[in-house]
């Protein structure tokens, strides 16, 4: 008999399958979301008071209703409920443990992310520190050397006041052109 291959379609819709045949094998992480739900419900207030109200009709009935309708009397020292309540805590002490161990483990890998963070942070940090000192070098360099508005009027002042004192009456139109262009000079050195 010759062996179907099974190729899937992309153009129609995956048949339902049976829930069986999907994931035959229980998955760890399936057991281990159900532990942690298990023992989050047994820390409840909600499961104090059924577990309270359980014991309490348990033992309402089998103290007080007829003797034949008992099924756990008080003559037998409870031994059907004392076995329930022992089974109940032979399972929910592994089922706390492994819910624990996950959390362990998640906490584990939080620390990690955590760590890996601090330390991108860090180096963040030392970079733009390194950036910034590099910037207020630069500023520091270039302020040194642009001359303030200030300093050129002075300058320029200085140099007019210097003009004025050699200019004399009897110049000719030569000196004259000197000066000016000795001004010239002055003002593109300056800027």
């Amino acid at each position: 008999m010759p062996r179907q291959s099974r190729q899937v379609s992309l153009d129609a819709p995956l048949g339902r399958g049976s829930k069986l045949t999907r994931n035959p094998q229980p998955s760890s992480d399936r057991f281990g979301r159900f532990s942690e739900s298990f023992a989050r419900a047994m820390g409840t207030s909600g499961f104090l008071i059924g577990m309270t109200v359980f014991v309490t009709l348990w033992l309402l009935w089998n103290s007080l209703a007829p003797v034949e309708l008992q099924f756990d009397p008080k003559a037998t020292n409870f031994t059907l409920l004392t076995l329930i309540l022992s089974l109940q805590a032979s399972y929910a002490a592994p089922l706390i443990l492994l819910a624990q161990n996950r959390q362990d483990d998640r906490d584990r890998v939080q620390i990690e992310q955590d760590r890996q963070r601090a330390e991108r942070n860090l180096a963040d940090t030392e970079y733009l520190a390194r950036e910034i000192v590099a910037l207020r070098m630069a500023l520091t360099e270039r302020s040194s050397e642009m001359v303030t508005r200030d300093v050129l009027r002075g300058e320029l002042k200085t140099l007019l006041e210097h003009l004025e004192k050699d200019e004399r009456p009897e110049q000719t139109e030569d000196r004259v052109g000197v000066r000016v262009e000795r001004a010239h000079r002055a003002e593109r050195a300056s800027s």
